[in-house]
């Protein structure tokens, strides 16, 4: 399929020839992301564009993002918002302080309280801060969505730099893990932990062997998580998402490997908005899904993930 072959309702289903430094930023991207907006099918079969609505699923409730600022992260923080959250807390790099304003703003016209704090997760006592900063502010935790990642193409193991596999490792399981393990005391009964992994965890990618990886160690964290903390009645899920056009795609690649990104899949020929990922952890997020745990849902566009 060709990008002249889609046909969609979102103006920004492929993404122009573009390249960003990391970590990116959204407000960059061209032309550019859909947070909020879904799109629906009419009985012809035509798309058109809908706002995402919200129905009280989680009135009242506290959660904190990490990653919020952009993409994917963005996209469920505001659905949440949406959906009645009460407080939000977030996390972003300083280096995202522009993606970071405009998140926060979203999600504070949404009637929620955002407390928004600016680290680098990759060290442990910055982790501490984040879960500390949040209970400061709200005193109660129900939802934790781990969602910050970040990757680097390499296209051959040889030419792999080790620094960067660690800085990998550091930034997508690790801090995970360390998050988790300063928050979990102060999560009830009937709360829930999300984490983003990817569909590169489960098919793999020949340029992204550590991403892959730690994507890999994301489910089995989750998997084992969930059987850990599931006597307490806290529920633990992931989300493997596909191809979705966010600052990390333009970050990592370069400009011709970013023109087109996503053209050719299997579902609609084209990479997902992160408004078409947020229902996701909003399901996950809420008493929709009191019965998973150690479970993982696929929005990938109909990328084959056999046994899974």
């Amino acid at each position: 399929m060709s990008a002249k072959d889609i046909i969609t309702a979102y103006k920004v289903a492929v993404p122009a020839k573009q390249t960003q430094d990391l970590p990116g930023l959204d407000k960059n991207i061209a032309p550019g992301i859909e947070y909020t907006a879904q799109e629906y099918w009419d009985n012809e079969g035509k798309p058109h564009l809908q706002e995402y609505v919200g129905s009280g699923k989680l009135k009242g409730k506290y959660a904190l993002v990490t990653g919020a600022d952009s993409g994917i992260g963005r996209a469920a923080a505001i659905m949440f918002a949406r959906e009645g959250l009460k407080g939000l807390t977030f996390s972003h790099l300083p280096q995202e302080a522009e993606d970071a304003e405009a998140a926060a703003a979203a999600i504070a016209k949404e009637g929620c309280d955002v407390n928004v704090v600016a680290l680098d997760l990759q060290h442990e006592s910055e982790c501490q801060r984040l879960v500390q900063s949040h209970l400061n502010r709200f005193g109660t935790l129900n939802i934790l969505l781990n969602n910050a990642s970040k990757q680097i193409i390499t296209q051959k193991i040889q030419e792999i730099d080790l620094a960067n596999v660690r800085g990998t490792f550091e930034s997508n399981i690790l801090q995970m893990i360390v998050i988790t393990k300063f928050a979990v005391p102060y999560m009830k009964r009937g709360s829930a932990i999300i984490n983003t992994t990817s569909v590169v965890a489960y098919a793999g990618s020949p340029s992204l062997v550590d991403y892959s990886s730690t994507k890999g160690a994301i489910m089995s964290f989750t998997r084992s998580l969930a059987k850990q903390l599931a006597p307490s009645g806290i529920r633990v899920n992931g989300v493997a998402p596909g191809p979705v056009i966010t600052s990390l795609q333009p970050a990592s690649r370069s400009a011709e490997e970013m023109e087109g990104f996503g053209v050719g899949m299997p579902l609609h020929g084209r990479a997902a908005q992160p408004a078409e990922l947020g229902p996701s952890f909003v399901f996950l997020a809420s008493p929709d899904s009191n019965s998973m745990t150690g479970a993982c849902i696929h929005v990938n566009n109909g990328q084959h993930v056999g046994g899974s």
